[in-house]
């Protein structure tokens, strides 16, 4: 069946985001040391993932925004420590703009540009990314959809949909790309997408998918090999 538009995970997809994530968190961690010590005294790094824990099981109408999350689990630290809360948006503003501070697998940006000239891309992800704060990736999708946005995350069966619509495809012949075999590649299947399942070699093994994707490649590149892009 001729593909008419591609969906596109960004984490550990586009790039390994842990090293990511933990850059952000030295930054807020640095920023809040000089203007609430008190709450890098009673919060380090791995309290402050603690309490993150603690506000997700809170706040589980707030599981499709991680924004919403992080936010909240400064201004609970700030709290504690005695600080000024309202210094937890300065605070995410800091992690925020690290969060996009990614680095691209090599494979990347030119594996992109010759799927985007075949097909319109959309960006489709639980995460924060925005792909048009990183730098030279935004120019390569016609469309960005978030979770946060959607009010619902992958695996929903409703954000991939969302996500062919605003492609302009049918998901029958939209394909989804992405590493998560329950999230991406389970989820597209049965929101009736194509999938290609990709499995970078320096991130941990996962159990495999339910369903079987059309493709199953290490790189992007070698998936445009394989549609021929």
């Amino acid at each position: 069946m001729t593909l008419q538009a591609l969906t596109l995970d960004l984490d550990d997809t586009l790039w390994p985001v842990w090293p990511t994530i933990r850059r952000a968190e030295a930054a807020v961690q640095a920023w809040l040391q000089q203007q609430a010590p008190a709450t890098v005294a009673m919060h380090d790094a791995a309290a402050m993932r603690g309490l993150r824990a603690v506000v997700a099981q809170d706040r589980p109408d707030w599981a499709h925004d991680l924004s919403a999350l992080r936010r909240e689990t400064i201004r609970r630290a700030l709290a504690a420590a005695g600080d000024d809360p309202a210094l937890a948006e300065p605070a995410f503003e800091v992690f925020f703009a690290e969060r996009q501070r990614v680095d691209l697998y090599d494979d990347v940006l030119p594996a992109l540009a010759r799927l985007a000239a075949r097909w319109p891309i959309v960006a489709l992800s639980n995460g924060n990314a925005d792909v048009h704060r990183v730098p030279g990736l935004g120019r390569h999708f016609h469309a960005a959809v978030s979770a946060r946005e959607l009010g619902v995350g992958k695996p929903a069966p409703m954000a991939f949909v969302h996500a062919c619509q605003r492609a302009g495809a049918e998901p029958a012949r939209t394909l989804h790309i992405g590493d998560d075999p329950a999230l991406d590649i389970d989820g597209a299947l049965d929101a009736g997408l194509q999938a290609a399942w990709v499995r970078r070699p320096d991130l941990p093994a996962t159990p495999p998918p339910r369903g079987m994707p059309q493709h199953q490649v290490a790189t992007l590149a070698e998936l445009a090999d394989r549609l021929g892009a």
